[in-house]
């Protein structure tokens, strides 16, 4: 088989890139292969389908510029395909006068970043949602809002599909046999570009190509605690001020498309890549590189690790979790968060070098092969405008 492109992987972004190329090369052959029975089936699809409005990240990143106007994309494509979508924006809340400044920091950020977001007052918050609580202030996002994402991937996959791309599921990625000749779980196909949206296997698939060497994904689980009954507990997402120092936001508040509430998520250190439950696709090779990283890090204690991974593991308890969340609210009802969601991994690059987590997108390559390396949240959020930046940069 030969193509134009070869995508290899079929999350968010592996569509979203398919979906653009279309757009500006109408003639051209796209394949995505990807190694799951169906597209999404990793962190896109396990995602918590928060549109996150860009007030997080300094005006210098990628993520900044990706987050304001992928926000307002992914608005957009869900009305055009009429998709669920939860406009219930965002409240940050402050524990202390410490954390109130933070929230100033976040405000000076949105607003260099051209993001819609205000500081209001305890009365204010209260108003917007009535269960908050808050020290003095909080910050509002009012264009924060909430999507399904297995809802988009689906609506995606047959935008894809109908337009003339080939989708090869149970297609994994296996080799690079030299002049992007690619060996796949379906035979051989000759590409005239590989473009690498491989998530968890991203780094290796790109040092395959002798791109992204300073770099390995080290991997974090994340779950959530589902609220059960009525009524919900509160309306709004509802965050606290971030430790800004590491890629983290902490437990919040998420509330679904359909009213669904949750706390969560962990970010605990997973021993493989695909660690989602129990022994499910060990991977002993991936257990010792990780432990040694994890290892390297706990004896610097880079970026904090240490209180991090203690932390991180005590959320397994779904009181401790429910403990944290309480710190945000007036009242909570401890008991009825009793369902642990569908657990995610979160695909963190870490610079091997600098033993530091890498905080924006990073994409290397050339005119024979791209490769996304570190795509994490807020990827879902940035998959349109991030795909249609990594097209204008690599293939013009």
């Amino acid at each position: 088989m030969t193509c134009d492109f070869l995508i290899v992987g079929g999350g968010i972004v592996g569509l979203s890139m398919a979906r653009n190329l279309r757009s500006r090369y109408p003639d051209a052959s796209i394949v995505v292969i990807e190694k799951e029975r169906d597209v999404g089936m990793h962190a896109s699809g396990r995602n918590s389908g928060v549109l996150h409005a860009g007030f997080y990240y300094t005006a210098d990143s990628l993520k900044a510029r990706f987050t304001r106007d992928g926000n307002r994309a992914m608005r957009d494509f869900c009305m055009e395909y009429k998709l669920s979508l939860n406009p219930c924006g965002k409240l940050v809340v402050a524990r202390d006068e410490n954390e109130r400044q933070t929230l100033h920091e976040l405000l000076r950020r949105g607003e260099a970043n051209g993001v819609d977001v205000r500081i209001v007052d305890e009365e204010e918050a209260r108003a917007i949602e009535p269960n908050v609580r808050t020290y003095r202030e909080a910050l509002h996002s009012p264009t924060t809002a909430t999507v399904d994402p297995a809802e988009v991937l689906r609506k995606l996959r047959h935008i894809v599909v109908s337009e003339g791309a080939k989708l090869m599921l149970d297609t994994p990625w296996m080799g690079n046999l030299g002049n992007n000749h690619v060996l796949t779980g379906a035979g051989v196909i000759d590409a005239g570009v590989v473009i690498n949206c491989a998530g968890l296997y991203a780094d290796r698939i790109a040092q395959a190509y002798g791109f992204g060497e300073r770099y390995t994904i080290l991997p974090f689980k994340g779950i959530y605690l589902k609220y059960s009954g009525e009524p919900a507990p509160v309306r709004t997402n509802i965050y606290p001020v971030p430790k800004l120092e590491n890629p983290f936001l902490g437990v919040h508040y998420t509330v679904t498309v359909d009213g669904t509430v949750k706390i969560g998520p962990t970010a605990i250190p997973a021993f493989w890549r695909e660690n989602y439950r129990g022994l499910e696709r060990f991977r002993p090779d991936e257990l010792g590189e990780i432990l040694w990283y994890d290892a390297k890090l706990f004896a610097t204690d880079r970026f904090g690790f240490r209180k991090l991974a203690f932390e991180e593991f005590r959320k397994y308890s779904r009181r401790h979790l429910a403990e944290l969340a309480s710190e945000m609210v007036r009242r909570i009802d401890a008991e009825r968060f009793d369902t642990w969601s569908t657990p995610g991994i979160r695909a963190q690059l870490l610079d091997k070098e600098a033993l530091e987590l890498v905080q924006d997108f990073i994409v290397e390559g050339d005119g024979r092969s791209v490769h996304v390396l570190n795509a994490v949240s807020p990827a879902f959020t940035c998959a349109f405008p991030f795909t249609d930046w990594v097209i204008d940069t690599y293939f013009r």
